[in-house]
């Protein structure tokens, strides 16, 4: 072969080479800047997560100045979602806000987990009070959770699993009384699976009650009495001076409850204080991860207990700012590297 002709077939071999290995090259060219990004804040960890659910939350907790970001690499944009690196009192955080629901909520989780050198997790936002000797403006503090959305829905003569937790019999809610065939039948609220890195490998724990970490809600006591705000504006505020509570239990589902008959269920039935849409897939997550959690939610409405429109749309941004101040509460006497378990 000439030498011509052995130049052309380099130059073919080298082309096609360079075809194949800059496609497959440049995705991980691109995916690195934000890996090296996490590489080097993670050496400076490890950090305290904190996460809020939606945009009033994040604005009372922004608007209290506790959070202050890291100079260098102040945050992170993965998935749509921007993690936020700072401190609080002297504390490494990584704060983000997962949007509304259990899916959210525990994708969002997991990732931070996945992403960030994270040893706790602090949970925080508004909720719906099912409680009637609790009020609005009140924080709660709960000991547990349950994921009260977990059903199975049965035929108005079906019968319930033996393992269903309690049931809710939906034709005896009719109106007039006993009159009547209601073809939505009955729900049987089920237990959960929670699978532990504690744990043998695909084998799930069957559990009703998620437990946030003692350690961290008896800590959580010494914020009993502190001092929350009281009045949305000059013209609207409530009656009592709301207060901080720990210890009661709060239920989670993808459902925005405003209505009175089911509040009532939920009380009377599992004694829950509290209703949200995203606290007991926090905890979960926290605990497939062996790190401690804690969940803080300010109560903006009476879940369908009130007359008229549901109190959210007064109180809510009252709730959140109770709830971040009790959050820069509990940061504030939290130990610093607290270890995972």
């Amino acid at each position: 072969m000439s030498p011509s002709k052995q130049m052309a077939s380099i130059a073919i071999f080298l082309f096609i080479l360079f075809s194949l290995v800059i496609p497959m090259t440049a995705i991980p060219l691109r995916k690195s800047r934000p890996l090296n990004l996490l590489r080097r804040i993670n050496r400076d960890g490890p950090y305290l997560g904190l996460i809020t659910v939606y945009p009033p939350e994040e604005e009372a907790f922004f608007a209290t100045n506790a959070f202050k970001p890291n100079p260098r690499h102040p945050f992170v944009d993965l998935s749509g979602r921007r993690f936020r690196v700072g401190k609080m009192n002297d504390k490494r955080v990584i704060y983000v806000r997962c949007g509304v629901g259990m899916v959210n909520a525990a994708a969002t989780t997991q990732q931070m987990f996945d992403l960030f050198y994270i040893n706790g997790i602090v949970h925080f936002g508004i909720a719906g009070n099912a409680n009637n000797s609790m009020s609005i403006g009140d924080v709660t503090i709960p000991k547990e959770f349950a994921h009260t959305g977990i059903w199975d829905w049965l035929k108005p003569n079906g019968t319930l699993p033996s393992n269903d937790i309690a049931h809710l019999d939906i034709g005896s809610y009719n109106e007039p009384k006993e009159e009547g065939i209601n073809l939505l039948g009955r729900i049987g609220y089920s237990n959960e699976q929670l699978f532990s890195s504690l744990s043998k490998p695909n084998v799930a724990e069957e559990v009703f009650w998620v437990q946030t970490n003692r350690d961290w809600v008896k800590l959580a006591t010494n914020l009993e009495g502190m001092e929350l705000e009281k009045c949305v504006n000059l013209s609207i505020c409530l009656p009592e001076k709301p207060k901080l509570i720990v210890g009661l239990r709060g239920s989670t589902s993808n459902i925005f409850v405003d209505n009175q008959a089911y509040r009532k269920f939920l009380f009377d039935t599992f004694h829950v204080s509290s209703v949200d849409m995203e606290s007991s897939a926090i905890v979960m997550v926290g605990l497939s991860n062996g790190c401690h959690v804690i969940v803080l939610r300010g109560l903006s409405d009476l879940a369908g207990g009130q007359k008229g429109n549901n109190g959210i749309f007064t109180f809510g941004s009252l709730a959140a700012l109770n709830v971040a101040k009790a959050v820069v509460q509990f940061v504030k006497i939290l130990p610093k590297h607290a270890k995972r378990g």
